[in-house]
């Protein structure tokens, strides 16, 4: 009898079903694997393109401070671009303005002094070749750098260049004149208009202070040439540091003041090398001083100008620079937003180019109850509040090297002597590293208080307590470079 037919269970027919699959749809993957494929080989997860969703937390902060920084940089510097390239343009025309072949462009005087408490000297000129040069080398402006490497250095330059300029007015001093004419040489007279055409850029607070300083002493002193080290040699002669003990007895070989006879006091000066561009008459016009009348006075007695002559107008440019840990900070936004530094020295430029002047304002004690008005001198005061701490402390921190420096000179001057006399044999470590001599420990010295004494001159002139300096003599002379009327054009410029 044959068995009846086994009837599927339920478990069996869903197994069944299980295995089944149903047939892909024609085209699905074609549609889908050209997008899939680009997506998945240019190395993204899988699991993001099958179901995209947001980054984590981490992911997210990373990405939006980095395209937040990436943004404000590029942004900041964009702006740069277009402000400077909006600003070429306007002045570029005025470099196609022909000129003879003799003729020299327009020349300016760029000063920048040092920034009191930074080591690196040169931070006010790479400011102006950053944010101000770009324009005037677009109008071909030529110009000319006076850096001041210590504080007070560009003060001594502007003295002693008014002071060769009033002995050569006064007859005591020959001008300097090239060996081979050239037909560009200028006369003195047309030097100085070239000056009073150009005008002179000023670099920062620091830069006006000892600018104006420099034109006081020049116009307020006498006509003697000033030799600064003479004077500190002349000042530190009356102490006895390098006096011998009185109970000394110069052995053969020395003379009475106990100093080996060859040294550099002990030798007759040098004369000059020969340079083969000093002609005969140049080295005998050289050694023969300018004669002068018989009655005429000598340059202490020339009392100072009650009248000073026209300067050259000054153009000048807010700077400031950020040191310290504190000013972290204030230089990481100063970094993102470069855009208000390039604009700011774009425009100065421009108010130089177009050559546009007003006399300096200073009320002074004029208006004594009357509202102050406007007043150059107090010109970006607020960079002053930015100095370090320790700068203020200069004059201590002079006065303990000074002293530190005298404490051990003994010590060092004994030694010194002591072997120059062969009093002793040296040690080792004196064969080996030699001690200084006592002619190198007077050029230490010397060199010390070169240094210590300009400093502290330096930092008299520049320290925030000390006002700009001003002589009554200097209104209606001195002129400050201003914004161009509305009216005026470029071609105004170029003419001018």
């Amino acid at each position: 009898m044959s068995e009846p037919a086994a009837v599927p269970s339920p478990s069996s027919s869903t197994s069944g079903a299980a295995t089944t699959t149903t047939p892909p749809t024609p085209g699905a993957n074609t549609a889908r694997g050209g997008i899939y494929a680009a997506l998945r080989y240019t190395g993204i997860p899988e699991s993001w393109i099958r179901r995209p969703r947001l980054p984590s937390r981490n992911w997210l902060i990373f990405l939006g401070v980095t395209s937040s920084v990436v943004g404000a940089y590029v942004y900041d510097r964009r702006k740069c671009r277009e402000i400077r390239e909006g600003y070429v343009r306007r002045v570029e025309h005025l470099a196609q303005v022909p000129m003879a072949s003799s003729d020299l462009p327009r020349k300016v005087t760029v000063f920048a002094a040092k920034w009191p408490g930074d080591d690196d000297y040169s931070r006010g000129v790479r400011y102006f070749r950053k944010y101000v040069k770009p324009v005037l080398v677009a109008a071909a402006v030529d110009y000319e750098i006076v850096n001041g490497k210590r504080l007070g250095d560009v003060t001594r330059t502007i003295e002693d260049r008014i002071i060769s300029k009033r002995r050569i007015a006064a007859g005591l001093e020959n001008p300097k004149q090239s060996l081979i004419p050239l037909p560009s040489s200028l006369s003195p007279q047309q030097k100085e208009q070239k000056e009073l055409q150009g005008g002179s850029i000023i670099v920062g607070r620091q830069t006006f202070k000892e600018y104006m300083e420099g034109l006081r002493r020049g116009w307020s002193g006498g006509l003697q040439v000033r030799d600064r080290e003479e004077e500190v040699v002349r000042a530190l002669d009356g102490d006895d540091v390098f006096d011998e003990p009185d109970d000394f007895d110069a052995p053969v070989g020395l003379v009475a003041d106990g100093e080996p006879i060859p040294t550099a006091s002990r030798l007759s000066p040098s004369t000059k090398a020969f340079s083969p561009l000093t002609t005969p008459y140049n080295v005998q016009q050289q050694q023969q001083p300018l004669s002068s009348p018989p009655n005429s006075k000598s340059p202490e007695d020339l009392p100072p100008p009650s009248s000073i002559p026209p300067q050259p107008p000054l153009l000048l440019v807010p700077f400031t620079n950020y040191l310290g840990f504190t000013q972290m900070p204030l230089m990481i936004l100063d970094f993102f937003t470069q855009r208000h530094h390039v604009k700011v020295g774009a425009e100065c430029a421009y108010n130089l180019i177009m050559g546009s002047t007003r006399d300096i304002q200073h009320e002074g004690a004029n208006k004594l109850f009357e509202e102050p008005g406007p007043d150059d001198l107090t010109f970006d005061r607020a960079c002053e509040s930015f100095y370090k701490s320790s700068v203020g402390k200069l004059e201590t921190t002079v006065e303990k090297e000074r002293a530190g420096f005298y404490k051990e000179l003994p010590k060092r001057l004994e030694t010194a002597r002591a072997l120059a006399r062969r009093t002793r044999e040296p040690t080792k470590d004196e064969e080996k590293y030699p001690p200084p001599t006592e002619v190198d420990l007077r050029s230490e010295r010397l060199k010390k208080e070169l240094r210590w004494r300009s400093d502290l001159e330096g930092w008299k002139i520049v320290k925030p307590e000390s006002e700009v300096t001003w002589d009554e003599r200097f209104r209606g002379v001195l002129r400050i470079f201003e914004v161009p009327p509305e009216g005026s054009n470029e071609s105004e410029a170029a003419s001018s």
